[in-house]
């Protein structure tokens, strides 16, 4: 079968063309960034190793003998490869109906909610996979622990059982069309759409799972599934105890049972305990979970570690709706001093929707020491709604008194970061979809080694030569 995928770039449909491609089907696809010339990326080198063509989505990867077309929510009517698709009369399929085929084909674990799924995905695919269990995995970013043992992309896997974990999106709504075999709700919060839009989502995913894993501490979950199996940071069926939390991971108890995790962020121990819950609802013990959990070394873009210089950290992560930016600004105060932060807003939308919560999040969290760089949303192509700018965050926080400052051009802003950097600060980089953000996180720490005198060392003496810097 040939099968394109339109936005192949996509972490979520680039999981599928790999695994549909490891099948031994014929897969081509097309994306956005092609035809913008980002021809160099990872991504398109490991996808053309499995054997899969890349066009740029002009309609030129699709032919009569296409059997398939695989779309995702992003892509309008007016897209070229949709015309050219209904002209040549072949069928097309929403994302989220061909990952739906495979749920319902494995005894599946469907991990949901509006923040933390791809980081609670890996930690039950880990989980699972050191219990000997070998699942196979479909998730939103690369798994780490894939990446460095299976020599893959990471954000998909075909293991040996008929266990599938996957992450399911709320986003568009699609997450009503799975039927897993157990379920987890993580948390509801307003992103994408209102919270009684999501409820409705949430209610009836919950409803088609035979088995349901939600957070006792979130009302607008509880009232949803009063009989689901619990979890919680101090509530629920699986709940931690004797939580210590430093700026590299956190210790605590489930049951009595030891836990160490070397990702920081009580949100992360509120991931694990989730992930838990469904390992021990799939027969495996504690003990075994806390072997795993110990290591256990995250996802791409999920408080990633760029480098330090001279005692100042860049710190890379995919946060981008209010809740996520709290938690992950709250687990670098863990870890620095101060923290100072560029955030680029990832969508259009979100800023029409969540203006509000981004302001009251970044007011919040950016202390009076810290300070917050932004800049104007990340275009990759389609619709542009009117008079809708990341301004609108930058004037809001203005009059709360945030530090913050506003700027269309990046490298203004690299320039700025990095002047103001001290030794002991943590310097995030924060937003998704852009594939250029790391690359942005880099060149940053670059720019710390360019301007920034280095701390002499206290044995040697020798500075910015000295390793104990210059990790």
């Amino acid at each position: 079968m040939k099968i394109h995928f339109v936005g192949i770039g996509g972490v979520g449909m680039s999981a599928l063309a790999q695994l549909h491609a490891m099948g031994k089907d014929q897969v081509t696809g097309s994306d956005r960034l092609i035809s913008k010339g980002y021809t160099d990326m990872a991504l398109w080198e490991y996808l053309k190793k499995l054997g899969i063509q890349l066009f740029p989505q002009d309609g030129s990867g699709i032919d009569h003998k296409t059997d398939l077309v695989i779309l995702s929510s992003a892509i309008e009517e007016t897209n070229p490869e949709i015309i050219k698709a209904k002209a040549l009369g072949i069928p097309t399929m929403h994302r989220s109906e061909l990952l739906a085929k495979h749920v319902a084909e494995h005894r599946t674990i469907a991990v949901s909610g509006t923040s933390g799924k791809s980081t609670t995905t890996a930690m039950v695919y880990d989980i699972l996979a050191f219990a000997g269990l070998s699942p196979s995995v479909i998730t939103g970013a690369s798994i780490l622990s894939l990446q460095k043992e299976q020599g893959v992309f990471g954000n998909v896997y075909k293991g040996n059982s008929d266990i599938l974990v996957i992450e399911a999106d709320e986003s568009d709504g699609s997450i009503v069309k799975y039927h897993p075999h157990l379920g987890l709700c993580l948390n509801l919060q307003k992103d994408h759409k209102e919270i009684n839009i999501l409820q409705g989502y949430f209610k009836e995913f919950i409803s088609h799972c035979k088995t349901a894993v939600i957070n006792a501490e979130e009302e607008n979950l509880r009232v949803l599934a009063p009989q689901a199996k619990t979890f919680g940071l101090s509530m629920g069926d699986v709940h931690p105890g004797e939580i210590k939390a430093d700026g590299f991971g956190s210790d605590f108890t489930i049951q009595d049972q030891p836990f160490r995790l070397h990702i920081p962020g009580l949100h992360n121990v509120c991931n694990a305990t989730a992930a838990v819950a469904v390992a021990l609802q799939m027969g495996v013990d504690l003990e075994t979970c806390a072997k795993a959990l110990n290591k256990f070394t995250g996802i791409a873009r999920r408080f990633a570690s760029v480098g330090s210089y001279n005692k100042i950290e860049v710190i890379d992560d995919f946060a981008h709706n209010p809740h996520k930016l709290a938690a992950t600004i709250e687990a670098a105060h863990l870890r620095g001093k101060r923290v100072l932060a560029f955030y680029q807003p990832h969508a259009f939308t979100s800023i029409k929707m969540l203006a509000a919560d981004f302001v009251d999040s970044f007011a919040n969290h950016i202390g009076p020491n810290d300070h917050l760089w932004l800049t104007e949303v990340y275009y990759p192509g389609g619709t542009v709604p009117q008079g809708i700018s990341c301004r609108t965050i930058f004037e809001g926080l203005k009059a709360r008194g945030t530090n913050v400052s506003y700027d269309d051009c990046r490298e203004r802003i690299l320039q700025e970061m990095a002047g103001a950097a001290q030794p002991g600060d943590i310097l995030l980089v924060l937003g998704a979809r852009d594939p250029t953000l790391t690359d942005f996180a880099r060149k940053l720490l670059a720019s710390l080694k360019d301007r920034q005198p280095a701390e002499p060392c206290k044995t040697c003496m020798l500075g910015n030569c000295c390793m104990a810097y210059t990790k």
